[in-house]
């Protein structure tokens, strides 16, 4: 759990940090945010290929050899060079985003089943609610020393990852073997770059639309090409036909969709409460105190998946998967009819929290239900690459919904542009919801036919 936090949190270190990166390097908020989108597409593409290997006989030289890339990254981010190192820096601290499923691969092969559930469902919620821990703690550094600073903490933190990760993982159990379809994973990490570039490229679709109508179609084919591949691999990246699997691919869609609105809600909030006074709203919060707001998004996503494991002894995992987008809804719903208030935004941020805390616990069950033990890493890596898209997708929705509510002249959006997004929050949650009430439907009729 604490490696999963540590490679969540640096991961996401480049949120608060985009302006100051900007400024230190004098590139556009554009550039700047690529220290962020980056990180995310080198997860996306690390995840499936060290979930096969982590399937197979050397997990523990994976994991150290993915955490020393972590930290070789993170010390790049500290050195003082040039921006185009700092992005390399920052994709290989993404690496390590792919070792949340090989963790939960550990504790399925060597824990008691009745305590593998309960630790795999926290694992689940700790790589969601790390941005929460991470968030604050790099943008006080920032304001106190600077963005070299900021990223100090990634390097410091990582090194102690990979020492907890050399005194204490275990080996993997004998008679396992794993490939890497090299093929698969150089076509899918073409696919997930044009779609990452296109959610993050908000000015292309607004000037050039034919232009990224044919990238988007180069993205559809290259993930067809892709899926072909891995069909007619013997030893695929991802295992398309389970991924096929009614159970399998109802989760990962309400992972995609449910990832979509939880990313959207993040950004609303941050920007809302970092926008100055002078808009007529906001509250002109420094990065550091819009940090802290995300204090009960952690604190209560954290309590929900503790107690998400007991109550899955009398609900069905599909059900809390429901119940969970139904909260995730609810906390929008209250950004949306209530944020002039301080205190508004962290009971929404406590409730989106909590409602995100249950869905990330309740997720792995679904899939794990259906999936043979060996395969834990594989399997649960997949489900982790559909969220590394939509949270980008949820940002630059919520960045085009803002955009579009800005009147010519105008800095800052309309204050009726926060609630639009938030409405359409709302509605991604919806769809989240009747997608996990028929996998329950489903299972119900499976296990009483």
């Amino acid at each position: 759990m604490f490696i999963v936090l540590v490679v969540a949190a640096v991961a996401s270190l480049g949120t608060p940090l985009i302006t100051s990166v900007a400024a230190s390097f004098h590139v556009s908020l554009g550039s700047a945010q690529w220290t962020l989108t980056v990180a995310l597409l080198s997860g996306a593409v690390a995840t499936p290929v060290l979930g096969r290997l982590g399937a197979g006989p050397h997990r523990r030289a994976t994991v150290l050899a993915t955490l020393a890339v972590v930290v070789a990254g993170s010390a790049l981010t500290v050195l003082p060079l040039p921006f185009a190192w700092l992005l390399a820096g920052r994709a290989a601290q993404g690496v390590g985003l792919g070792l949340t499923a090989l963790m939960m691969g550990v504790a399925r092969d060597h824990l008691p089943e009745e305590r593998s559930a309960a630790v795999i469902a926290l694992i689940s919620v700790v790589s969601i609610i790390g941005a929460g821990v991470g968030y604050p703690l790099a943008a006080l550094l920032a304001e106190l020393g600077g963005v070299r600073a900021a990223y100090g903490l990634g390097l410091v933190v990582t090194a102690a990852a990979l020492l907890t990760a050399w005194r204490s993982m275990p080996e993997a159990l004998e008679g396992r073997s794993a490939h890497v379809d090299v093929a698969g994973a150089v076509v899918l990490a073409a696919a997930l770059l044009l779609v990452l570039f296109l959610a993050g490229e908000r000015n292309l679709w607004s000037r050039h639309l034919a232009v990224a109508a044919g990238l988007a179609a180069v993205a559809v084919v290259l993930l067809r090409v892709w899926a072909v591949i891995e069909l007619r691999s013997t030893a695929p990246l991802v295992d398309v036909r389970a991924v096929r699997h009614p159970a399998v691919a109802g989760a990962n869609l309400a992972m995609f969709v449910g990832g979509i609105g939880m990313y959207l809600l993040l950004t609303l909030i941050t920007r809302y409460a970092r926008t100055p006074h002078g808009a007529g709203y906001g509250f002109g919060l420094t990065a550091f105190v819009a940090g802290l707001v995300l204090i009960p998004f952690s604190v209560l996503g954290f309590v929900a998946g503790k107690l998400t494991p007991r109550v899955r002894t009398r609900i069905p995992d599909p059900l809390l998967l429901a119940g969970s987008a139904v909260v995730v809804g609810g906390g929008f719903a209250l950004f949306a009819a209530a944020r002039s208030d301080l205190a508004e935004l962290f009971a929404a941020m406590g409730v989106f929290g909590f409602g995100v805390g249950g869905f990330s616990a309740a997720m792995p069950g679904v899939i794990l239900a259906v999936t043979p033990k060996s395969e834990t890493s594989s399997a649960m890596s997949f489900n982790y690459v559909v969220p590394s898209v939509g949270y980008p997708l949820g940002s630059a929705i919520g960045g085009l919904i803002l955009a579009a509510g800005t009147g010519p002249g105008h800095l800052f959006p309309d204050d009726s542009a926060y609630t639009t997004a938030a409405l359409v929050g709302v509605g991604a949650m919806a769809i989240t919801t009747l997608t996990s009430l028929v996998l329950a439907r489903r299972r119900s009729s499976e296990t009483n036919p």
